[in-house]
């Protein structure tokens, strides 16, 4: 059954380009070249060191046989003192071996958070860089996805796979460097075995990659439902959405099920497998150790150490095997991080930015043509010129566009052609945060942080003082309610703010709108999450707010604004009339007929 949530399903996208993957991993590990270096130059001495013990034990087994054999014939015993000191030996090339392993596994653990550290902070500050549009066109939950899962996947496969491709790839050569200089003949039967387990793990990698890609896509998909359905619970259930929900989860559970068991059985197989094909190289050794051991071509105490060899040189291809196969994940995640740093961003801010510190007001609209899509433009040619002050009221049914306006006014969307000015300068020409620090906006959707009320009114003006906060708060007609509370301004609010109710929360952020005291007002249906009486009493403090400065106001109730200076008549997407109310209702076009129809009780206006 379909998600209720639409789009859900989108997350799911192609495969992206493995090796590709891989090549921008190499690169990001660039920076840490000393350190990885470092960590290989340890990782070959702990390897030379250690694979020499089987060697040295073998040297232990053929002092006790031959002492052994003189004592039978009498011609002399076994050499305790000479023992011991082979296993002094031995036990110090141990110790010695695991010195610089740990070393390796210190350094190598440092490059995979460091990569970790470095991947977040360029997320995080690319997020800033990103257009509004990525996040209208991509689920929340898929973008926190990337931020945590992907990149803590990427981090902890790169921590463990680092050190074990540099330890085991030394190994594989040290091993088979002993095997040689003991027996070139067994080390020949000893090497049948490895084209067969390469065959065997390319095999399954071929097969299991693309399962592991589609794992780490579900993955976001069912983190990006949770996280919707864990935020709009209130919604779910006064909808009585629960079944639905739970049927979407299920299916999108099922999906990171599938791919994930076919992933996991597909990598699982590869150990099995090889060590089967270990094992009949590994009779077939002791067979032919043995033979030569009769003709007294090498020592007894050798096919011990070769055997000994034998298990440890497929025990490290066995490792790299499932190396490659945490690779696969690896690569997945790497791929939807790249994915996300590799989005286009919005554009740069000018490199010689026009800095007006004292702003009046004044805007205008310049032939300014815009589209969300290039093929299809929604504002065509618009012009309007805005004194100081005065009040441009947006109207026009339920998804008319209403907010296109104010978003190019902010540029959260850059104007296919045309210009924007405030004061005349061209908002193109200023820094996006100097253009916003003069625009105050009160949205339909109050959001509130978590924190005190304190904290979240002085979170458009930070260095606001306590009377301050206070005096907007009086304005918004706040303060009243904020001293009713227990703790009052240092209430805490949670994450949703269900300790005061939705009108509450409008009229905090109308407050902080106040406390702003910016020259240009955005309100985008401010008011249509309060009750009469809480109404009016807004109304009274915007029309003071207002006065002296540019306003920007977003209504459904026609009512609230026959008094603007000039009303902005929008219908899919379109701007159909402009005019004031006398001017609009003289015309008896749309807004005429959308203003009776609203007074009348269409159901269709709200």
């Amino acid at each position: 059954m379909p998600s209720p949530m639409h789009g859900r399903g989108s997350s799911v996208q192609k495969p992206k380009d493995f090796k590709g993957s891989l090549k921008k991993i190499v690169r990001i590990l660039a920076p840490y070249k000393f350190s990885f270096i470092l960590g290989l130059i340890t990782a070959v001495i702990s390897v030379v060191i250690s694979v020499v013990g089987p060697k040295i034990m073998g040297n232990i087994i053929t002092e006790i046989a031959n002492g052994f054999m003189a004592k039978v014939q009498g011609t002399g015993g076994i050499d305790f003192d000479k023992i011991f000191e082979i296993v002094s030996l031995l036990c110090a090339v141990y110790a010695l071996s695991a010195a610089f392993e740990y070393v390796q596994g210190f350094l190598m653990s440092g490059v995979s958070n460091k990569i970790g550290y470095s991947l977040r902070k360029e997320m995080n500050q690319k997020i800033d860089r990103l257009p509004l549009s990525y996040f209208d066109t991509h689920a929340h939950g898929d973008i926190l996805s990337r931020f945590t899962n992907d990149v803590d996947t990427l981090v902890q496969s790169l921590n463990q796979t680092l050190s074990s491709l540099l330890s085991n790839f030394v190994r594989v050569i040290g091993f088979l460097v002993m095997m040689l200089s003991i027996s070139w003949k067994m080390t020949l039967l000893a090497l049948v075995i490895v084209p067969m387990s390469i065959v065997v793990v390319m095999f399954v990698v071929k097969r299991s990659q693309s399962y592991f890609k589609q794992q780490q896509k579900s993955l976001g998909v069912v983190n990006g439902h949770i996280e919707e359905m864990y935020s709009a619970h209130i919604i779910v259930k006064a909808f009585n959405g629960e079944k639905q929900s739970m049927q979407a989860f299920e299916q999108y559970n099922h999906a990171l099920y599938q791919s994930a068991w076919k992933s996991q059985f597909l990598s699982g197989l590869m150990m099995p497998l090889t060590q089967f094909i270990g094992n009949l190289g590994y009779v077939g050794v002791c067979i032919l150790g043995g033979y030569l051991a009769m003709r007294q071509e090498i020592a007894l105490g050798d096919i011990q150490s070769f055997i000994t060899y034998t298990r440890n040189f497929t025990q490290p291809i066995n490792q790299i095997s499932q190396s490659i196969n945490t690779l696969q994940s690896t690569a997945a995640a790497a791929e939807r991080v790249f994915e996300f740093l590799d989005q286009e961003e919005q554009i740069p801010d000018s490199t010689t930015p026009v800095c007006a510190n004292a702003t009046k007001g004044q805007v205008s609209f310049e032939n300014v043509v815009f589209g969300y899509e290039p093929e299809k433009t929604i504002i065509h040619n618009f012009s309007m010129y805005v004194k100081p002050g005065q009040t441009v009221a947006i109207v026009g049914p339920t998804g008319a566009g209403k907010t296109t306006i104010v978003k190019l006014l902010m540029r959260f969307y850059e104007l296919n052609s045309g210009a924007i000015y405030i004061d005349g300068v061209n908002i193109k020409d200023m820094k996006r945060s100097d253009l916003r620090s003069k625009v105050g906006m009160v949205l339909q959707d109050a959001w509130l942080f978590e924190g005190t009320i304190m904290e979240n009114l002085r979170f458009g003006k930070q260095k606001a003082s306590d009377q301050q906060v206070i005096e907007a708060c009086k304005l918004a007609h706040v303060d009243h309610f904020i001293h009713t509370l227990e703790h009052g301004y240092q209430t805490m609010l949670g994450n949703d703010t269900s300790n005061i109710s939705q009108g509450q929360k409008q009229l905090l952020t109308i407050a902080r709108a106040f406390l702003a005291d910016p020259s240009i007002l955005i309100l985008d249906e401010a008011t249509s999450s309060v009750d009469t009486r809480t109404e009016i009493l807004i109304e009274k403090g915007m029309d003071e707010l207002m006065k002296g400065r540019t306003s920007f106001v977003i209504a459904h109730r026609l009512s609230t604004i026959k008094n603007a200076d000039a009303i902005l008549v929008m219908d899919h997407g379109d701007i159909v009339e402009v005019g004031n109310h006398d001017q609009l209702m003289k015309k008896q076009g749309f807004y005429y007929n959308l203003y009776n129809a609203q007074f009348e009780g269409d159901e269709g206006i709200e």
